[in-house]
């Protein structure tokens, strides 16, 4: 009789006694006499085997009993509808072969902390939850990209070694390029800018890096960063592109991964998505802060504890606009009305988790820009094809960055961006 290899999810839909191949990892064991339960899983679930003597051969049943934990394993038997059972179905093991023995006790266990569990990451990986975490990322930005796509944008692939800050000289990381000094990355701004000039609308989703020394839950030092620029647009039109990509990528991921949100323990309210956002500007927020016992001096970015205690106010996303200048990078547009600020905006997701978005409108006059580069210390030659964009044709334009692991860490609710990626960097972690 020929068997069909399925994976779990397949199993739990099968009728009563239907033969089924199975391939996976041993979760779990438990003896019981001469009934062993392992729990088999896959990339798509978990589900209880029951080997027991005189049902499984008698191979299969001394390797049930010697198999230890994460043990790679093919299963052969009939899927067998059982209340008992978590999710109600079983497999009733006829044979049962070791293809991949573990060959130590495996170190992943209950109660052990995180810090075991970031050292032990390739481990790790393996678990259930992390696995969802991990699916419910590749839909957001699968759903990211599908929303670009419908509205004109052009994905673009962008430069990692770079020689001139885009983010503040304090956070970039130094590499020797053949004798050259070099930098990683902050940002692809810049070259999302050169791009603009051909095709308008441009998005890139790629890493960035940060030498921050930062050692909080939202930071790292190397993150995945969506980012955008859009030609002939304003800070009013760089808002409404940020509020129907933040609300069509998550509503997509939560609707597409009810499973995933289960097996996360998190459940999440899709009206909180709902556009329009809020918006308040900066000397509104610092009034809010204000009212809240906080004070922060007028011309500094809001901070870690700031973002918290505001966005606890909010059930929604919300832009805080109109940032000092003193606060912004040299290229944010000033504002034409009240030169102190910049027609920038920030978006802060609600509940405490701070900021996920960052953007404004660009400086698209070449005098004004190298006036700001001036101001800034820094030196205009390193900036010079930069400024050249101002020469030929400049239109306004504005663009965003959005962190993914941020965005993640909302929607999923977890305690820190270091559970939104696959092996977190960050100023302490380099393994694995």
């Amino acid at each position: 009789m020929v068997v069909k290899t399925l994976f779990v999810r397949d199993v739990f839909s099968l009728a009563g006694g239907s033969r089924v191949e199975l391939l996976g990892w041993v979760r779990n064991k438990r003896l019981h006499g001469k009934l062993v339960f392992l729990d088999v899983r896959d990339s798509t679930g978990v589900i209880q085997v029951a080997v027991k003597v005189g049902v499984a051969s008698g191979s299969a049943y001394e390797n049930a009993v010697r198999v230890g934990r994460e043990a790679a394993v093919r299963v052969v038997g009939e899927a067998v509808k059982d209340p008992r059972a978590p999710g109600g179905v079983e497999i009733a093991c006829r044979e049962l072969e070791v293809i991949g023995d573990a060959l130590e006790e495996f170190p992943i266990k209950p109660g052990v902390g995180a810090r075991f569990l970031h050292d032990h990451r390739h481990l790790h990986l393996r678990s259930p939850k992390v696995s969802a975490v991990m699916r419910v990322r590749a839909k957001l930005l699968d759903a990211a990209r599908r929303w670009f796509e419908e509205h004109g944008f052009v994905e673009i692939h962008c430069p990692t070694f770079i020689t001139a800050a885009v983010e503040g000289g304090a956070t970039l990381f130094k590499v020797d390029y053949f004798g050259r000094e070099a930098y990683l990355t902050q940002s692809v701004q810049f070259y999302q800018e050169a791009a603009i000039y051909g095709l308008e609308k441009v998005y890139s989703i790629q890493p960035s890096f940060r030498a921050e020394k930062s050692k909080t839950r939202r930071h790292l030092t190397e993150f995945w960063h969506v980012e955008a620029e859009l030609a002939h647009a304003g800070l009013e039109d760089l808002m409404k592109v940020v509020e129907g990509l933040v609300s069509f990528s998550v509503r997509e991921a939560v609707e597409r991964s009810a499973e995933e949100f289960r097996t996360i323990g998190r459940t999440f309210n899709l009206s909180s998505v709902e556009p329009p956002f809020e918006r308040i500007k900066y000397a509104e927020a610092l009034e809010l802060l204000e009212s809240r016992g906080v004070s922060l001096e007028w011309g500094s970015d809001l901070g870690a504890d700031e973002e918290r205690i505001l966005t606890q106010q909010f059930e929604k996303p919300f832009f805080v606009t109109h940032y000092p200048r003193e606060a912004k990078a040299f290229y944010h547009m000033p504002d034409p009305h009240d030169g102190r600020v910049t027609l920038s905006a920030d978006l802060l997701a609600p509940q405490g988790y701070g900021e996920i978005v960052g953007g404004g409108q660009r400086i698209h006059d070449y005098n004004q820009l190298l006036e700001r580069i001036r101001e800034e210390g820094l030196n205009p030659e390193e900036y010079k094809w930069y400024l050249d964009l101002r020469k030929y044709g400049s239109v306004p334009h504005s663009g965003f960055g959005l962190g993914v692991e941020r965005l993640l860490q909302w929607v999923l609710g977890l305690r820190s961006v270091r559970s939104a990626c696959l092996f977190p960097r960050t100023r302490a972690r380099l393994y694995p």
